[in-house]
């Protein structure tokens, strides 16, 4: 069986947002498509606290986008964004969550980031999305969301790791960087993934 997971498709990472990805709106009709092909659609999200470390305006004399080290980590610093049930965090009115089967939260310890949908940075704590797709006997994965650089990336990769065939939909997704998303789809192929288009998937 395989599955689609729908990654961070939230109001903050959209034109408008407090942390948006360039033309992340695009994506909303094709994911809409997307769902559709698939037995199986789970979806992410991230979920700060607002005293969330991964965020500048907790860090005295630091400004978005500098680089620190959390616990023990490498950390970009963000903008203050998906805070817990606040409209950023809310995922993106046009996209349709009725086949949704289920939501797996991260990034919830303000203490240490969760860009992958199944572990936080520090692969500390499961988010229970990898036990739930063996439960259903999924074996294949596809990848879609926001940002592809970034949460995309870390879960197509994690996926990867778990045993999954993992497939990154390069034209469901968008990036913060056209040269961060080149790095990411070369990571992706490294480690074993594959790139897909949409319109391949039946």
């Amino acid at each position: 069986m395989k599955a689609l997971i729908v990654v961070d498709l939230q109001n903050d990472f959209v034109p408008g947002g407090s942390l948006a990805v360039p033309q992340g709106h695009e994506i909303i009709p094709v994911v809409n498509q997307l769902q559709e092909k698939f037995e199986l659609v789970v979806a992410t999200q991230d979920w700060h606290p607002k005293d969330h470390l991964s965020f500048a305006s907790n860090h005295p004399e630091k400004k978005p986008y500098e680089v620190v080290r959390l616990d023990g980590l490498e950390q970009v610093l963000w903008p203050d964004h998906c805070l817990q049930g606040e409209k950023g965090a809310m995922f993106v009115p046009d996209f349709d969550e009725r086949r949704v089967e289920a939501i797996f939260r991260k990034g919830t310890n303000p203490q240490i980031d969760s860009y992958s949908g199944f572990f936080d940075n520090g692969r500390k704590k499961s988010t229970g999305l990898a036990d739930f797709l063996k439960g259903r006997r999924i074996e294949e994965v596809y990848l879609c969301g926001l940002a592809a650089e970034y949460c995309v990336l870390y879960t197509a990769l994690d996926a990867i790791e778990l045993g999954f065939e993992t497939y990154y939909l390069e034209d469901a997704t968008r990036a913060l960087s056209q040269e961060g998303f080149e790095k990411a789809k070369e990571q992706v192929v490294g480690r074993g993934g594959k790139l897909r288009s949409f319109l391949a998937i039946r």
